[in-house]
C-alpha cells in the first residue's frame, strides 16, 4: 500500500431522493450571476421528460439556457468535437451534464474545450489541460461509471481503436446531484452492465498497486452496497431502496479509483470498446472474473478481504478458497444479470487476439496498477478465454 497519497472529488454533492428539484438552490456557489447555461443529455432522457424539471427550475430564475442532446453513447473524438463546433460560440456560464457516463464525460471534455486553445488530442493524458473550464453540474441517470466524481472522462479515438482517458483535476464539477428517482427507469441491460462496471471499479481499486487507506474505505462501502442491491435493483427496478444503494455505491467507486485507478480489467476493456463498439460496462464485466483469476496468486490476501462486504461467509476457509468464493460470486452475477459472455457475439474472431493484446498493452496508466505483470501472451490468453466459451 502507499505510504504518502492524496484524494480529491467533486466540489459539492447532494443526495438523495427528488435532490434535483433543489438544483438552482445551490448555483449561487458555484457562480453568482449565471446568465445562460447548456444542458447535456441524450434524445430517450429528454423525451422521457427528465429535462423538464431544470429547465423550469432556470427558467424560474430568469436563466436562459440550450439543451444538446447530440452525445453518443460511448462518444468519439469527432462527436464531441463537432458538439462543441455547435455550440462555442455561446458565452455559458454553467454546464449540467444529465445522463450516462457518456454524458458525463463529453461533459466535462467540452467544459475545458470552452476555455482552452486546446483540442481533444492535445489533452489526452495525464494533467495535460492548460486551465480550468466552465463550472459544471454533473447528475447521473445510471448507477455505473462514478464520473461524477471523477478527474476522469473517457473517449472513443477511432482511428488508433482504443478508448483513452484524460486526467485532470480541471475535470472536477462543481456540483453532483445524486438523485435515485432518476434511475427507476433503466432497463434491465443498462441496469447489469452498468452496475458491473461499478462493481469493477472499486475491486480493482481495492487490489490496484495504487491503494491507500482513502481508496480502500470508498472501494469496500462501494462493494458492500452494490453486492447487497445490484440482483435487486436488476430484478425489480422500481425499488427506490435498490436504487439508491447502487447508485451511492457507484459513486464511492468513483471515489476509490479516482483515489488509487482500475487496472488490467479496463486496460483490456478498452480495445474491445474503441474497435467492436462493445459497451465499457460489458467488456467489463466479460474480463472480470478471468482478469481476477489471473492476479490472484498476486492478491489472494486482497480478494479475501472483499468477501465479507459480498456477503460471502469465510468462515474455516483458507485464503485462497474465500478468494475463489469472489471470483465464483462474480461468475453468478454475470449469469444471473444475463451479460454476454462470448466474443464472437461481437464479431471477434482467433486471428484479432494479438491485435487487441497489442492495443491493451498501449494502456500503460492502467496495467501499472495492476499487481501483477500481464505479457502479451497472458493478454491474448484472457481474451482467447471469452472465445472458448
Amino acid at each position: 500500500m502507499l505510504t504518502t497519497y492524496q484524494f480529491q472529488t467533486a466540489a459539492r454533492i447532494l443526495a438523495g431522493e427528488n435532490t434535483l428539484l433543489q438544483l438552482t438552490d445551490h448555483l449561487a456557489a458555484i457562480h453568482p450571476h449565471i446568465q445562460r447555461a447548456l444542458i447535456l443529455t441524450q434524445p430517450a432522457l429528454q423525451e422521457m421528460g427528465y429535462t423538464s424539471s431544470i429547465e423550469q427550475q432556470l427558467t424560474d430564475k430568469g436563466i436562459l439556457f440550450d439543451v444538446c442532446t447530440t452525445i453518443l453513447p460511448e462518444p468519439t473524438e469527432q462527436n464531441i468535437e463537432e458538439t462543441f463546433a455547435a455550440f462555442s460560440e455561446h458565452k455559458y456560464e454553467l454546464l449540467i451534464g444529465l445522463g450516462g457516463g457518456s454524458v458525463l464525460d463529453a461533459t466535462k471534455i467540452l467544459s475545458v474545450l470552452m476555455t482552452n486553445d486546446q483540442r481533444i488530442k492535445d489533452i489526452l493524458g495525464t494533467n495535460l489541460v492548460e486551465h480550468p473550464g466552465i463550472p459544471t453540474v454533473l447528475i447521473p441517470t445510471t448507477s455505473g461509471t462514478g464520473s461524477e466524481v471523477t478527474p476522469n472522462a473517457i473517449v472513443t479515438i477511432p482511428d488508433q481503436e482504443l478508448k483513452i482517458g484524460i486526467v485532470s483535476s480541471y475535470l472536477l464539477p462543481q456540483l453532483v446531484i445524486l438523485d435515485p428517482v432518476l434511475t427507476l427507469g433503466l432497463p434491465k441491460p443498462i441496469t447489469a452492465a452498468t452496475g458491473m462496471d461499478a462493481f469493477t471499479h472499486s475491486i480493482e481499486s481495492f487490489i490496484s498497486n495504487k491503494a491507500n487507506y482513502f481508496s480502500d474505505m470508498f472501494a469496500l462501502e462501494s462493494i458492500r452496497l452494490i453486492s447487497a442491491s445490484i440482483i435487486e435493483a436488476y430484478e425489480n427496478g422500481a425499488s427506490i431502496s435498490a436504487r439508491e444503494k447502487m447508485l451511492l455505491g457507484s459513486t464511492y467507486g468513483g471515489m476509490a479509483l479516482t483515489a488509487a485507478g482500475t487496472a488490467a480489467v479496463h486496460a483490456l476493456a478498452y480495445p474491445l470498446g474503441g474497435k467492436y463498439g462493445i459497451p465499457h460496462g460489458v467488456a467489463n464485466s466479460m474480463l472480470l472474473p478471468h482478469v481476477m483469476e489471473f492476479n490472484m496468486d498476486h492478491c489472494v490476501d486482497r480478494l479475501t478481504l472483499v468477501a465479507e462486504p459480498m456477503g460471502i461467509e469465510t468462515a474455516g476457509l483458507s485464503p485462497e478458497d474465500a478468494a475463489l468464493r469472489v471470483i465464483e460470486r462474480i461468475r453468478e452475477w454475470t449469469a444471473k444479470l444475463n451479460i454476454p459472455q462470448d466474443l464472437k457475439e461481437y464479431g471477434v474472431q482467433e486471428k484479432d487476439l494479438k491485435a487487441l493484446a497489442q492495443s491493451a498493452s498501449e494502456v500503460t496508466r492502467l496495467l501499472n496498477n495492476n499487481p501483477k505483470v500481464l505479457s502479451l501472451e497472458d493478454m491474448e490468453q484472457i481474451y482467447r478465454k471469452l472465445l472458448d466459451v
